[in-house]
């Protein structure tokens, strides 16, 4: 499973590079206002960060614009993905975008029926928002399952990516279903390193070697 970071943070995004297991990036127009940055200049830096894929996000809510947005997007770097929501103009869009070899990612996905759209669609990547269904009472990876289980039973070669998650339990949970990714915020990235139990047993393997007053050299 690819580990996406769901950030405009370029300091989030080196750090997380540094660690040699960052295989893309997820933006979106609320992460790159938080950054007071220009979009040209946060996204064209992105883009030559990033080795892997880079979502980048539309705003326009008809096919045309947003097509036209797309053209401009991907002139940032082979590794653009177009970020497009599922609607009737998304999915027009992102359809004749697959026909001229631009891959989209299809997002703000809150359901298994949205997913199957998509995929029909030429979508290269579907974003179910797991997190949010959690948060009105609904099971945000059960839909992911059932999206799973659905492009299994038919070959679609849309990938799933897990979105919006919220913990560590939900990037595990993604990976035992099989998704191809899961984009998270940064504290969820650190969070998957850390164990107590490993911070007490390096906390003692250090404490002994410093007792016995022991050197590597």
């Amino acid at each position: 499973m690819k580990f996406f970071l769901d950030t405009a943070d370029v300091a989030e995004i080196k750090e997380a590079l540094s660690w040699g297991i960052l295989d893309g990036v997820t933006t979106n127009p609320s992460h790159v206002a938080k950054t007071g940055r220009k979009f040209r200049e946060v996204a064209g830096e992105i883009c030559k960060l990033v080795p892997g894929d880079v979502s980048l996000e539309t705003v326009s809510l008809d096919a045309a614009g947003i097509v036209k947005e797309a053209h401009e997007l991907v002139k940032f770097g082979r590794n653009v993905v177009v970020k497009i929501p599922i609607m009737k103009e998304g999915l027009k869009a992102v359809k004749q975008l697959a026909d001229e070899g631009i891959r989209s990612n299809v997002t703000v996905c809150f359901s298994a029926s949205q997913a199957l759209l998509a995929a029909k669609a030429g979508a290269a990547y579907i974003s179910p928002f797991v997190g949010r269904l959690d948060d009105i009472s609904h099971d945000g990876m059960e839909v992911a399952q059932q999206i799973r289980t659905i492009y299994t039973n038919y070959g679609f070669k849309t990938q799933l990516l897990v979105a919006a998650v919220r913990h560590p339990l939900h990037v595990l949970q993604a990976a035992l279903m099989g998704a191809d990714v899961t984009t998270m915020r940064f504290n969820i990235f650190e969070q998957l390193v850390q164990h107590p139990l490993t911070d007490i047993g390096i906390k003692m393997f250090l404490d002994d070697w410093k007792a016995k007053n022991l050197s590597i050299w």
